[in-house]
């Protein structure tokens, strides 16, 4: 089993390894991070090698359609190569055995992350009946079987008592701490781990197709903290038929679709045009306030920008004065500036930002 260094998202099937010294690319090359210490170990040394590329400063999303078989981890890592980007996170993690939308933030686009973590996902997985894994997965160990599969009416029937808020149980293998250590250590370890159902939040459960009776496929959209996994679970138990994910894809991440996602070989590729002069990186960036989309916009002066850019708080007046409160993002001439907050009459900054280097291009600044 596998486990993830991530802890801010749990809706992925199952962990991720904690520590990826070796990652490659989609057509299977060996690539290393960046920070990995053999990589400075060999800068400088005279032996003919490449001096190591200066980071510089790239501001965006890009919204990688993770592969099969890659961490999150290591999807960042690969990103932030590619770009020679000083600063790079991810909004949520995907699990190695996942594929889809993995929302990669960079430079400024991190102080943005947390609206996206917040938002929807949607998944589309595949649950095989008659077995129950300790990971809830395809790579634990079985723990329960059963001859008893159940049917499409079955299913429908019981898909109702898990849409909504429900009280749902982690897995064992999870990234939650028990007494200060982390579930799937401890579930490693053999140790027998009691975790407490807790309340998530299912916009939608629906069965799109049964190709056999073994595997059912399902269509799930759902809130911040839900596991996938304990869904097939719970359903199984339930059924009982046993049941565990056999295969999963996100399909949708606060505001980035399927549309958003670009493939890693053709943002390689697109990354190769760029450094030959075919091309520009900015092509591939969405803009930083992209993930901001549910956030009312207010365009200020260049006199409060000024203001607002220092810190300062800036007093609202006129006729054309915002009467609501609480978060907008602040424009300036069309560029994006602070999120701040609306209160007392006031515009108080709480993250400026600053957008020099490279941006998406004038094309993306329009969702297609």
């Amino acid at each position: 089993m596998t486990i993830p260094p991530e802890t801010g998202t749990v809706d992925a099937p199952s962990a991720e390894p904690t520590t990826a010294k070796t990652i490659h690319s989609a057509d299977g090359r060996p690539l290393r991070d960046n920070n990995d210490p053999r990589n400075k170990q060999r800068q400088g040394n005279g032996q003919g090698n490449q001096p190591r590329r200066d980071r510089r400063d790239v501001h965006g999303w890009v919204v990688l359609d993770k592969p099969i078989g890659m961490t999150s981890t290591q999807a960042v890592a690969v990103v932030k190569r590619l770009f020679q980007a000083k600063r790079a996170g991810h909004a949520g993690t995907l699990d190695p055995l996942a594929s889809g939308g993995l929302p990669i933030a960079l430079g400024e686009a991190t102080k943005t992350v947390p609206f996206v973590m917040d938002g929807r996902k949607r998944y589309r997985f595949t649950v095989t009946w008659g077995e129950e894994r300790d990971t809830d997965d395809t790579e634990g160990r079985v723990v329960e079987t059963s001859d008893s599969r159940p049917d499409a009416a079955a299913i429908r029937a019981l898909l109702p008592q898990f849409t909504g808020r429900i009280e749902q149980t982690p897995p064992r293998y999870s990234a939650i701490k028990v007494q200060g250590e982390r579930a799937y250590d401890l579930a490693r370890d053999g140790e027998v781990v009691e975790l407490q159902p807790r309340p998530v939040e299912i916009h939608e459960l629906t069965l799109v197709d049964q190709p056999d009776p073994d595997h059912s496929v399902f269509e799930a959209e759902c809130g911040k903290g839900t596991y996938v996994r304990a869904l097939a679970r719970d359903m199984g138990r339930l059924l009982g038929c046993y049941g565990h994910i056999s295969a999963l894809r996100r399909t949708l991440v606060g505001p980035f679709t399927e549309n958003d996602m670009i493939p890693l070989e053709q943002l390689e590729a697109l990354c190769n045009r760029a450094a030959s002069g075919e091309g520009s990186l900015a092509d591939a960036l969405l803009p930083v306030e992209t993930a901001l989309d549910d956030i009312p916009a207010l365009a200020v002066t260049r006199a409060d920008a000024a203001r607002l850019h220092r810190g300062q708080a800036v007093l609202l007046r006129g006729r054309d004065a915002p009467h609501s409160s609480g978060t907008v993002y602040v424009t300036v001439a069309g560029r994006l500036l602070a999120l701040a907050e609306i209160g007392n009459g006031e515009l108080i900054p709480k993250r400026v930002f600053n957008l020099t280097g490279l941006t998406a291009s004038s094309g993306r600044n329009e969702r297609d």
